[in-house]
Order: C-alpha cells, then sequence, then structure tokens
C-alpha cells in the first residue's frame, strides 16, 4: 500500500483551501459585507426637511417639565423630502459623534453605516467620529475617526465590534463637563447615542445640558428585549419594536427548536430554557410563536393571576386574602408540575419549557423582597457614603445586617422597612436565591436577573412538590396498551387478568396509568396477591416489573441559558433594513436642527415602501419611577400586553402545543437566521400579530 505524500506547510498555507478557512470570512460574512439595504423612499430623494406632527398628543410629568424644560414642547417630526432654503441647510459640513450604550444588539454596525452613508452624501467633508468603549469614550475621549474601510468592513454584521460598547452613564456634573469639554475639543455639531431606555433617557439629560453648546443629542432604541415600544397619550404607535429583538428572537427560537427535535428524539429529558428579557417577556412570547415548545411563561400574565378558590374561601369566612391575587412562587411551580405530570401520563415524560429571565419580577413575594433591599442597600450606601457590597462581602455578613436591623441594632438612618415578618420569609427560601436576591446591582441600580438562576429558583421547587405527588402516586408515566399487551404475552402471562389489578384506566384510553396506590414494587405484590394472581411466597413476574418500572418517572433536566448569544447573532435582513434606516434618519434629525428627539420608523409592520421616518420626542415620554431606592425620570419600558393578538394567540394554544395527548408534538421549525435567499418571514410575528 503506497504512502501519501505529505503537503509542506508552506505549501499548505498558501494552498486556496487552506486559505478560505484561515482568512475567517465566510462566504455569508463577504455577501452581508456587500449588501446595501433599501433605504426608505424619502432618502432616495436627496436632501431632507422635518415635518411636525401635532396629531400626536403627551402626558406630560411634572418632573419632566422642571428638569428638561428646553425639551418637554419637541414634538413628533416627520422626514420629509427638503424644499428651497432647506437644501442648503441640510449640506452644510458638520462634525457627528456616535456612540454604543449598554449591551450589544444585532444591527448596530448598520445604524454607525446608515448615519455615515447619509452624512457623506450629504456633504463629502462631513466627518464622523465614533466613541470607543461606550461613555467612558466620550468622557475620556477615546475616540476615532470613521473611514470607508472601517464601516465597511462591519455592514451588516452582529454585534458592536467597530467601535465596542461600555455601561457607564454620564449622570454626573463632572462626567457631564467632560463629556461637553470632549464635544467642543472634536468640533461635534451632534451626538448619536444608541442604546435601551436608560441610554435614550441619558441622551436627553445630556442633550438639555448641551443645548447652550449648540451640540444637539439623537437617540437611537436599541434593545433585544423588545421592551422600548412607543405609544402617544392616545394609544398611537410611534415605535413598535427596537432594533435587535428580532434577530435576537430567531436565534433563540432556532436554538430551542432543535431542542424540542431533540426532547422528541431522545424522549427523557425535560429542557428549561431561560431567554433573556430582564423585565418584559416580548422574547418569549416571540419564541413561544416561533417554536410552540409546551410550555411558556409569560411574566405578565402570572402577575394578573387570581386563585378564585382562595377568594372564595376568604369571602365565606368575611375576610378578605390580599394574597390570592397574584402568582406566588409555590402556584408557579405547580403549573409546570402540572404539564409535567400530565405529559407523563400520555407517555411524554420529556418537554420544553420557555422561561423569560424576568419571570421572578412578577412573583409577588419577589418584587417585594426586591423593592426593599434596593431600597436598603441604596439607603445604606447614602448614609454612609460607601458600598454595602463592600462592607458585607460574604452572604452571612449581609443577612446578619438584615438581622439587625430586624432588632433595631443600627447607629444612624430613618426607621427600616425591613421587619420580623420579612426575615422569616427570606430564611426559608434557598440560599443560592437568598444570594441572589442580595447580589450587586447594575450601574443603572436595576436588580440583575440574568445573574440569578431562575430556572434553578423554579427547578427547586418543581423538583420538590414532584417528589410529594411521586409519593402520593400521582406522577406516573402512561404505558401504551399495545406495549403491555405485547409484554405480556411474550412473557406467556394474561394482560387481561393483570390489567385490572395494575391500571386505573385499563380498558380506557391509549395510555393507561398505573393505579396511585401502587407506589413500590411492594405495594404491587401485595396487590397482585389480593387478586390472587401471586402467592405470598412468589416472585412478581419479571414482565410485570418491567411494566411497573417503565411506569415510575424519572425527571432529567437539562437547563440552558439564551442571551449573549442572541446580542452577537448576526442580525435578520429585517434587523439591517431597520437599522440602516435609522441611521439615515438619525442623520436627517441632525441636518433638521433636532436635539432631544429618538429616531424611529412609523408602520413598520406595514410592507416596507409604508415605512415612514420620524423624530420621537423623549422628554414628554418620561416619568417617575423607582430606581435604586429612589425615584427618578426615565423612560418607561413597554411590557407584554395581555389583550394583543400575539399573546391572545399563544393563549389560546397552550393546550395544543402542551401537547398532552396522544399523537405527536406540534412543534415548529423557525429555522436558521438565513441571509441569502428569502426569509422565513420578514418581521417579528408579535409585530405581525399584533397590527392586525
Amino acid at each position: 500500500m503506497s504512502e501519501k505524500p505529505v503537503m509542506s506547510l508552506d505549501d499548505l498555507l498558501i494552498n486556496d483551501c487552506a486559505r478560505q478557512i484561515i482568512d475567517g470570512d465566510s462566504l455569508d460574512v463577504m455577501e452581508r459585507r456587500a449588501y446595501t439595504p433599501p433605504r426608505c423612499e424619502v432618502f432616495e430623494n436627496g436632501p431632507t426637511a422635518l415635518e411636525p406632527q401635532n396629531q400626536y398628543r403627551f402626558d406630560i410629568n411634572k418632573a419632566a417639565s422642571e428638569q428638561l424644560p428646553h425639551l418637554i414642547d419637541n414634538r413628533v417630526e416627520k422626514v420629509v423630502p427638503a424644499s428651497g432654503g432647506e437644501v442648503e441647510g441640510y449640506a452644510r459640513p458638520r462634525t457627528i459623534g456616535i456612540v454604543f450604550s449598554g449591551g450589544p444588539a444585532p444591527g448596530g454596525h448598520n445604524v454607525i453605516a446608515g448615519l455615515y452613508d447619509a452624512a457623506k452624501k450629504a456633504n463629502p467633508e462631513n466627518r464622523v467620529y465614533g466613541f470607543i468603549l461606550g461613555q467612558d469614550g466620550i468622557i475620556e475621549g477615546n475616540v476615532c475617526e470613521l473611514t470607508d474601510e472601517r464601516v465597511n468592513k462591519y455592514r451588516n454584521l452582529g454585534g458592536f465590534c467597530m467601535i465596542k460598547t461600555g455601561r457607564t452613564k454620564i449622570d454626573t456634573r463632572t462626567k457631564m463637563r467632560l463629556s461637553i469639554a470632549t464635544c467642543k475639543k472634536l468640533g461635534l455639531d451632534a451626538l448619536v447615542v444608541v442604546g435601551g431606555d436608560d441610554s435614550n433617557t441619558n441622551a436627553a439629560f445630556m442633550a438639555e445640558a448641551m443645548i447652550d453648546e449648540g451640540i444637539q443629542v439623537i437617540g437611537v432604541p436599541k434593545t433585544i428585549d423588545g421592551d422600548i415600544q412607543v405609544k402617544d397619550a392616545d394609544g398611537k404607535s410611534l415605535c413598535a419594536i427596537s432594533f435587535g429583538f428580532h434577530s435576537a428572537a430567531r436565534s433563540f427560537a432556532r436554538n430551542i427548536g432543535d431542542l424540542c427535535t431533540d426532547g422528541s428524539s431522545d424522549v427523557k429529558y425535560w429542557h428549561f430554557c431561560k431567554v433573556m428579557g430582564r423585565v418584559a417577556s416580548h422574547l418569549a412570547l416571540e419564541v413561544a410563536l416561533q417554536t410552540h415548545a409546551n410550555l411558556t411563561l409569560i411574566g405578565e400574565d402570572l402577575a394578573e393571576y387570581v386563585d378564585h378558590d382562595r377568594v372564595e374561601k376568604a369571602r365565606a369566612e368575611g375576610t378578605v386574602d390580599y394574597t390570592a391575587y397574584g402568582m406566588t412562587l409555590r402556584h408557579l411551580s405547580r403549573v409546570v408540575c402540572d404539564a409535567i405530570v400530565r405529559r407523563a401520563a400520555v407517555g411524554k415524560n420529556y418537554g420544553v419549557v420557555v422561561i423569560p429571565e424576568g419571570v421572578l419580577e412578577f412573583i409577588n413575594e419577589v418584587q417585594v423582597f426586591i423593592i426593599k433591599l434596593n431600597t436598603i442597600i441604596s439607603e445604606y450606601n447614602d448614609v454612609h457614603d460607601t458600598d454595602f457590597h463592600s462592607d458585607f462581602i460574604s452572604l452571612d455578613a449581609k443577612l446578619e445586617y438584615l438581622r439587625r436591623l430586624v432588632r433595631g441594632i443600627r447607629k444612624t438612618g430613618p426607621a427600616t422597612i425591613w421587619n420580623a415578618r420579612d426575615d422569616e420569609l427570606f430564611s426559608d427560601i434557598p440560599e443560592f436565591f437568598k444570594a441572589g436576591l442580595l447580589m450587586e446591582r447594575d450601574s443603572h441600580g436595576n436588580f440583575q436577573f440574568s445573574q440569578v438562576e431562575t430556572d434553578r429558583v423554579i427547578l427547586e421547587l418543581v423538583k420538590d412538590y414532584l417528589g410529594i405527588l411521586k409519593e402520593k402516586g400521582r406522577y406516573k408515566v402512561g404505558i401504551e396498551d399495545s406495549y403491555f399487551s405485547n409484554t405480556l404475552a411474550r412473557a406467556g402471562l394474561s394482560d387481561e387478568s393483570y390489567g385490572p389489578v395494575l391500571f386505573r384506566n385499563y380498558g380506557v384510553g391509549h395510555f393507561l396509568l398505573v393505579k396511585e396506590e401502587l407506589i413500590s414494587l411492594k405495594t404491587l405484590k401485595q396487590a397482585l396477591v389480593r387478586a390472587e394472581l401471586l402467592e405470598e411466597e412468589d416472585p412478581v413476574p419479571a414482565a410485570i416489573v418491567k411494566i411497573y418500572e417503565k411506569s415510575v418517572p424519572k425527571l432529567k433536566v437539562q437547563t440552558h441559558f439564551y442571551g449573549y448569544d442572541g446580542r452577537g447573532s448576526d442580525p435578520t435582513k429585517f434587523d439591517c433594513t431597520y437599522t440602516y434606516n435609522l441611521g439615515m434618519t438619525a442623520f436627517s434629525l441632525i441636518a433638521g436642527g433636532s436635539t432631544g428627539q429618538m429616531v424611529g420608523i412609523r408602520n413598520l409592520e406595514k410592507p416596507f415602501e409604508e415605512w415612514e421616518p420620524i423624530g420621537i420626542p423623549v422628554a414628554p415620554l418620561m416619568h417617575l419611577e423607582e430606581r435604586g431606592g429612589k425615584m427618578k425620570l426615565v423612560l418607561e419600558k413597554s411590557v407584554v400586553e395581555l389583550d394583543s393578538n400575539a399573546f391572545r394567540l399563544v393563549k389560546a394554544m397552550r393546550e395544543k402545543w402542551m401537547a398532552a395527548s396522544t399523537g405527536p408534538d406540534p412543534y415548529r421549525k423557525p429555522g436558521a437566521i438565513r441571509f441569502r435567499g428569502e426569509l422565513e418571514e420578514d418581521k417579528p410575528m408579535t409585530l405581525s400579530l399584533n397590527s392586525l
């Protein structure tokens, strides 16, 4: 046998096949870079101007009027073709800065590309700077000028790799002073801030502070959570969804859809899938529509739960049980257990559960703990001018501080909100969950649900209750009637003799359930002896033991977290097009003299030809909300509306998708994010449904 000659390493490194691999650019990446998304019609017709839209009404918060006086009267502005003298103003030379703020979201690079292309088309002398590593780049003057080469490298690609991102907020006078100095040194006419609700809130305050310096500030709505959905006071939609949501949801759905396939192939695992979404459950809802997972928890739905049995019991006793309103951790575990038990009864001891990471925020006792602990931590930091988490590093130290509050042992500060009842309830929850509730808050003072093992909290309770149901004989795996008959026939036993003794539904239904009282081989033998199918000294037939053991459920769980992978995925064509036009809209707002506005595209749910670029006033949308123990002006998050078409459809399909019946599971395979060829759908399913 002749030996194949070995290629030298030098020849291997210059081989065309090897070069394609080590160069790092796949065919998909090369095609993405070469692709130019379509532009809204108004951007195809040369210079643009802004037209106020007075049909939109806002309920103005008094605090917003006081803190943002120069922006509070901003109106919605529509981008329209320029005419006359507006053209000269559009084309004058400008210097613009752009910064990413917060976590990445697919499509961010196209915001830069759209802004850059519009700026260079308006005037080739225009300059665009990117601030490196988020708003720290503004404070520290860490900046780079964007060029054709740099921008073209990242067109239609995921991540925020071009200029990176960060979580710093410009929320002090010192930071604001340094930021203004940086912008003036660069000669900026405008700054574009790409971020979520907190970042757009911060952008509004920056716009207010920089207005006397002649520096415009424009925000761009970014978050995969999908919780920036803006409407006016009359419910008219201005921003239907933030960019990145569609891409992340498709990424999660692809992976979870594969788990559905795995579960129904291996038929032994329950996959618990936690998906990102710190407050709202939009991603979980979209994933449910995309995959038809067996059970999807929607936090907003849980918050509306009412235990009518407890309400009636209290009413009969002449009292009011306020704890009957809203989901509890205990009842939430029962909802999951019910799905597991019902599917097991028809032989399906497997399935897929989708859990939004912020689901615990909709649980009464958890929410109370979070609010109280946020306040205690913030109060401690204010009183002691130090950091709670630095002073109390271990969990034991933090718990001891809480116990001291209950006993009234502390030197300074107002009366505590932490009482003996809180301490008693807190002591009952698992140690790892206590540690989670007492972990360090994020840079915005928010509780970090992504760092809490939400799925583990629920799983611990589920396993405990399933153990109880198993001991009571209520949690059984259904035995297919034909399997039972064939197994006994091969052993020379009569299924008609043993069936009525073993099963509580023998002769009824396709799947047979072992009687509740048969909870061990010992109780099984006793039942067979009583039925005179066995003598006391005889062993239980091997075929009967096999059937019994097959009916005993073994809960095997795999947990998964989908978050960072979706944030870093490449954008769908929808997000590529959406973000490119958001970037072009940002330039139009700058050219039109706007500041304190957030860019938006109306009619996203409609065909692309009907998309309408607009500027959305941020100040009139702001309201007071508790953040880090203090009331602050913020842009309100949008949660899942229970009367929306998308949620009502998922709710209507719960029973079918749970598939606690004979027959195959109705899973849906969403497929990968495909850039080449036609996509399976051209926009988020929730967006399409809610526009009907």
